[in-house]
């Protein structure tokens, strides 16, 4: 048997290739402030907590959309399948931007998929804790507060 399969979804711009440049300590997922950098999946092996010496595999998506072209309908295919090979899916939210509309559906979508789901809100600095309360509503537990670039949470 494998190692466990770690996915990083969610729409784009929220943070998931940063995230996993630093989960992997190391820069090589390409971040950038425009759309659409990442379309294929990539993948690392990293140490699930410094006390342990268990191995997990995370994998770096692109952002999922509404939109319908070539480029996008690349990107969801990636995704399903990271998604199909995942253990545990990690739903990248931004914590600045609060929920939005693709939120709630992308939410949706992986709810169905009956797999572990943790709700990640990332850009969590800086701001108050309390407005974490408006992720509750994406029905995916307790959202946990994160600022990768800064290495926070």
């Amino acid at each position: 048997m494998g190692l466990p399969v770690i996915s990083l979804v969610g729409r784009p711009n929220v943070g998931k290739s940063t995230l996993f440049n630093r989960l992997s300590k190391s820069r090589q997922a390409l971040v950038s402030d425009f759309e659409g950098l990442t379309r294929d999946r990539q993948y690392t092996e990293v140490l699930l907590d410094d006390d342990s010496e268990t191995f997990v595999t995370i994998i770096d998506t692109g952002g999922l959309t509404n939109e319908v072209n070539e480029i996008d309908s690349g990107i969801q295919g990636q995704v399903l399948n990271a998604l199909e090979e995942s253990d545990i899916i990690y739903f990248i939210v931004s914590a600045r931007d609060g929920v939005i509309g693709l939120d709630r559906e992308i939410g949706a979508q992986l709810r169905r998929l009956k797999k572990k789901i943790v709700l990640v809100c990332n850009k969590a600095e800086g701001l108050d804790l309390s407005l974490a309360a408006e992720f509750y509503e994406l029905g995916l537990g307790e959202p946990i507060l994160i600022a990768a670039e800064h290495g926070q949470g």
